[in-house]
């Protein structure tokens, strides 16, 4: 089995401030972990249409930050994942084009819940750095937390299922 190069991808898009651009009201910010971002982009997981209808259709602003999108570009290499060196490129500008991608920015983690998964706390982080309403997560480690975000008043932390575009909204800081 020889490995191919994988064909170099352009940065995504961000803020220069670090924080989300104006959102206008009543539209959810949201982010999606990279588990949920594979269901969507790479196995289009039906179960999960309404999610991708609502990013599409841009009544939901969905939130990535530069390292967990390379978490997710360093995902899609995985052996196992139905990912070829042609398909990738779309299912990155697919990515790109609907999540918006900030900078990572010195954020006060003040109050925010301490993730067991170390690698999932990046997303806990994003969610308090553009003041989601929601992080949506099949992350057992993560989805423990949402009691105390939504106690704290910081964000809901729901799995996809039950994940509602007209929900949540008053769960942001």
């Amino acid at each position: 089995m020889s490995i191919q190069a994988t064909p170099s991808l352009s940065p995504a898009p961000s803020f220069p401030s670090g924080t989300p651009a104006d959102v206008p009201a009543g539209r959810q910010r949201v982010v999606l972990d990279t588990n949920v971002c594979l269901d969507l982009f790479v196995f289009r997981d039906p179960r999960w249409a309404a999610l991708q209808a609502a990013l599409e259709q841009g009544s939901v602003e969905a939130y990535t930050r530069e390292d967990c999108r390379s978490e997710w570009l360093a995902v899609l290499d995985y052996p196992h994942l139905p990912v070829t060196p042609e398909t990738k490129p779309a299912i990155c500008a697919e990515f790109d084009r609907l999540l918006r991608c900030l900078p990572l920015a010195q954020v006060n983690t003040f109050g925010l819940p301490v993730c067991t998964d170390r690698d999932d706390q990046k997303f806990l982080e994003l969610a308090l750095q553009c003041q989601a309403h929601v992080l949506v997560s099949k992350d057992k480690a993560v989805l423990k937390l949402g009691k105390r975000t939504v106690k704290r008043g910081l964000f809901a932390i729901v799995p996809p299922q039950l994940w509602r575009a007209d929900a949540f909204l008053d769960a942001a800081i």
